[in-house]
This record gives structure tokens, sequence and C-alpha cells, in this order.
């Protein structure tokens, strides 16, 4: 039985502040595009429980979150800017602006540590740790390519973008599965069409955890209890993603607040004596 709370992390810390409808959305999101993809690669989803959780088939995990990255933007992003142009083992074009789309998808593992951070791992490295053999990592890869470009294609049927996406697979008998989540608003960065402008940030419209983690940075806390103004903005985002996927919702009708808006309003709430 897979779970989805309404608990949110950032910098490997989970934050006091529940997100109100987060799980919800995420286990929606989740069995709808598990069930949308299960022909392009095997996934764990057997059935929906109830509004916030889902069976699942038990797979033993393998320790790789797979990257697969079609614009670049985090900490690709950072890495490149410091004059890095190699990303997991991966070498980038030079000339690349903040979330420019990428001449084409690239692939780049981290570990997938149980406390800590992941960090990054090249796929040769993989296969001399023991986590994956050569053919596993090849099965892995071709299947993150094959699951990137569905779901990006869905995603463009909505006007949006997926500027990335983690994928986890597990070892089932003698066959891989793909496991966890796919693209949601936690595990994925998705941008309006409609908002994109490379060359800028993305977190204004964005349908994603960036929109939290930024405001994190700018806050210069990463544990702190969240003003009501972001605890709202961020679950309108978890909310949003799902309803804008499956049809639901536009994105103009969720309500989005800029993200120097927020801050602003969040400092006043603060200054008020509300929710800190």
């Amino acid at each position: 039985m897979l779970v989805f709370s309404d608990r949110v992390s950032a910098f490997d810390s989970v934050l006091p502040d529940p997100i109100p409808g987060k799980g919800e959305s995420l286990n929606r999101m989740s069995a709808l595009l598990l069930g949308m993809s299960s022909g392009v690669y095997p996934n764990h989803f057997l059935r929906l429980v109830d509004a916030r959780s889902m069976e699942v088939v038990k797979a033993r995990r393998i320790d790789l979150e797979v990257i697969v990255r079609g614009y670049i933007y985090g900490s690709a992003w950072r890495a490149y800017s410091e004059g890095r142009r190699s990303v997991s083992g991966v070498e980038l074009p030079p000339g690349l602006r903040l979330a420019d789309q990428l001449p084409e998808p690239v692939v780049t593992p981290t570990t997938k540590s149980q406390q800590g951070h992941d960090e990054e791992i090249t796929p040769r490295e993989a296969v001399e740790a023991g986590i994956v053999d050569r053919d596993e990592w090849k099965e892995l890869e071709e299947a993150s390519l094959r699951l990137y470009e569905f779901y990006s294609g869905v995603a463009r049927s909505r006007g949006l973008i997926l500027a990335d996406a983690k994928f986890e697979f597990g070892r089932v008998e003698d066959r891989i599965i793909q496991i966890d989540e796919p693209p949601t608003h936690d595990s994925a960065r998705i941008w309006p069409e409609a908002y994109y402008e490379p060359g800028r940030p993305q977190e204004d419209r964005c349908l994603d955890k960036e929109f939290l983690r930024q405001y994190l940075r700018s806050a210069g806390c990463t544990t702190c209890r969240l003003p009501s103004i972001v605890i709202d903005q961020v679950a309108r985002r978890a909310r949003g993603a799902y309803e804008v996927i499956s049809g639901y919702s536009r994105v103009e009708d969720l309500g989005l607040l800029g993200l120097e808006e927020v801050i602003s309003l969040a400092g006043g709430e603060l200054r008020s004596g509300g929710h800190t």
C-alpha cells in the first residue's frame, strides 16, 4: 500500500507545516499517469484504494534516481552557470541560458540515499558500485527516455512543459518495473507554456515544488514554519498540476500569485503576527 501524505520536504528536510490536499492530488495524478503509461513501460500501479492511497506491486528498489532533463534548470543550471559543462557524465553545449530547452533530453542519474542529499553519479560509477549491471543501466536509460517522451506529450496536450522528471525503478523477480511516482508536483518541473520565457526563472506560474524551494531560499530558512499565504500557493500548485493535466482546470483559473508578490505578502503576515 502506497500512501500519499500532506507532508512536504525541501532541502532534505520535512517542513513542519503540511500542505492541505497535497497527498490526494499526488495520489490521483500518479494513478492517472501510471495508468496511461503502463504500455510504455511496466509499473507497480494496481488500483486506487481511496483518496490518498493506492495498491502497488512490491518491488526491491534500485538505489538510483534517474533524472531526465529536457531543459536546463535547478542544480544542472547552477553547475553550468559556474562553468561546468558536464553533469553526471553528460556533456552540455555552450551558450545555454537559464530554462533553455536542451538539444535533446539528457539522463543524469543520482544516488538514492536513505539519509542526506542524493549525489550525482555517472552510469559507469553506478555499474562499478554494483547498483546495476551494464544491461540493467541500458534498460533504465532507455525506459526513462521513453517515459519522459510519453509524459511530455501528455503535458503538451494540456499546454504544459515537462522540463524534467525523476524516475525510480525496482526489481520484481527477473524483471524491472517503474515504481514510486510519475511526474507530479513533487517529482518534476512543470511549466505552463503560455508563461514560459527562456532566460528567466519560471517559478511565478510553475506547478511544481521549485516555487517552495525559492521561497525558502529568499527567507534564508529551510526548516521554518510557512506563512499561510505560502501554504495556500503551494497547495494551489500541487492541486493545479493534477487538475490541469487531467483537463479539469486551466492554469489561469488556479489563482496563482508570483513569487515576489507572495514574498511581500508573507512578510506582511509575519509582521502582523500571523502564522509563522
